[in-house]
């Protein structure tokens, strides 16, 4: 067991350090004019967009789960629920983790996986299976993409926790093997399958916000009683090593579905900058021993993106402070406002609220109550109206991790596009570099890449596929 523990410690510092230099050729970045720009080599001819992808239906889907700490083992309890798959393999460097999610699927009376494989090369059995379609990823954030490429490129489609990639080089590495082998990989951002915003998604796309002019996200969250929770520490020693927002896509997942990025719209440019690491020294000072490490992490980091179509964007990440939990989420319209944290709320005027009609309703101040959920029962999303009561039941954060797994599935069981493709995995998670990189440089703006390599615009509009 220790000799394992320091295993996985030292692999992860060895990458964490790898992490921090500027990546290589050909996805490496130049500064030009005051900006700083990524190159975006042509898709090499062996590789086809996945802008659309939809694989062959797969009647039950056969998944094998790597990791079982607490994300995983929270998979295990919603994967009974799951009408359209089966846990057939598992997989954790600790064989005790395995049998203990083993158990779980027993209580659910679900059937124990198959397979069963632990240690360093575990995964690379699971990989190598004939009899799995689906590699669902729960691993620390560094090993997410070796994994998921491994994966791939032993015929399964990969779903991965977030965030996707560490860096720009790993972002690209997950869409070209996508590309390449014509196999899904999604990202499990399950805060696009949150209630409230689904429903503004569903009144977005409805046209009750007029034009989106600006969208908020972020992720405020005091990790103070968890940091002992993850294997080998690894997640302090991510953040006491790195500058920039380390853990963006729950605040930006669901505002990029917002305004449409790469379905009409894309991300041009990105500044950051950070406050100093007033908190994360001294949580670094208490852990550790005063002074024996410098907390690189900024207790606040603050970005701004501005999108070709002229939106902008406000994207936080706090992770030390005793702030109150937040993801932000806010909408600004030309004809309505949305806003989830700290208090749900709604401002609507000038539009067209079908059904739902109120006298003197005022954009430029919070509906009540009443109103605004009835609104929110009016325009409800189709995905929630028909999964909320099962969602609900299951859990998993409030409900949005079964929704999501459910989707997930679905889709690969009618042979359908994924609500999130490769290309979101790697917009979303390519912050946690730029911002750094933006950072170390003064705030300097930095060119975001385009994954799409020119494609941004060939779909109109977000869609979640159904089956007719």
């Amino acid at each position: 067991m220790k000799t394992r523990f320091l295993f996985l410690a030292a692999l992860l510092a060895l990458l964490t350090i790898s992490c921090k230099q500027q990546p290589s050729a050909p996805y490496g970045y130049t500064v030009k004019d005051n900006q700083i720009v990524y190159n975006v080599p042509p898709r090499p001819a062996d590789q086809q967009s996945m802008l659309g992808f939809a694989a062959e239906p797969i009647e039950h889907v056969r998944v094998g789960v790597v990791g079982l700490g607490d994300r995983g083992t929270g998979a295990i309890w919603r994967m009974p629920y799951q009408e359209f798959a089966t846990v057939v393999a598992l997989c954790d460097l600790y064989p005790d983790r395995v049998e203990r999610a083993q158990k779980v699927l027993e209580d659910l009376g679900a059937p124990r996986a198959i397979h069963e494989f632990s240690g360093e090369e575990g995964y690379k059995q699971l990989c190598e299976l004939d009899d799995i379609d689906l590699v669902y990823l729960a691993v620390p954030w560094q090993l997410h993409t070796p994994i998921a490429v491994y994966a791939m490129e032993h015929g399964k489609h990969v779903a991965i926790e977030v965030p996707a990639a560490t860096s720009i080089q790993e972002c690209w590495d997950l869409v070209n093997t996508s590309e390449r082998t014509r196999k899904h990989c999604m990202m499990l951002e399950n805060c696009c399958y949150d209630f409230f915003e689904l429903n503004c998604l569903n009144m977005i796309q409805q046209g009750l916000f007029g034009d989106i002019v600006h969208v908020e996200g972020s992720y405020c969250h005091n990790l103070d009683p968890y940091w002992d929770n993850y294997q080998g520490d690894w997640r302090m020693i991510y953040n006491r090593a790195h500058h920039g927002d380390v853990y963006p896509t729950h605040g930006i997942g669901p505002i990029c579905q917002d305004i449409n990025i790469h379905r009409g719209d894309k991300m041009d440019v990105l500044v950051a900058m950070d406050s100093d690491a007033f908190a994360g020294q001294a949580t670094a000072d208490k852990r550790y021993g005063e002074g024996k490490f410098e907390y690189a992490n900024g207790d606040h980091t603050t970005t701004m993106i501005r999108t070709h179509k002229g939106k902008t964007i406000l994207v936080e990440h706090d992770v030390v402070t005793p702030r109150p939990y937040s993801r932000m989420y806010q909408v600004v319209g030309t004809k309505g406002f949305a806003n989830k944290y700290p208090n749900e709320g709604l401002a609507l005027g000038g539009g067209d609220l079908g059904e739902v009609a109120y006298d003197d309703l005022d954009a430029e101040q919070y509906m009540g109550e009443a109103e605004r959920d009835a609104i929110m029962e009016a325009y409800k999303h189709p995905i929630i109206a028909e999964l909320e009561e099962v969602a609900r039941k299951v859990g998993g954060h409030g409900g949005m991790d079964f929704i999501m797994d459910y989707r997930l599935f679905y889709c690969l069981h009618y042979g359908l596009p994924l609500d999130q493709d490769v290309y979101d995995a790697a917009e979303w998670s390519c912050l946690v570099e730029l911002t750094e990189v933006s950072i170390n440089h003064g705030s300097m703006p930095v060119v975001m890449p385009d994954f799409t390599r020119g494609e941004w615009d060939k779909i109109d509009g977000l869609k979640f596929a159904t089956a007719e």
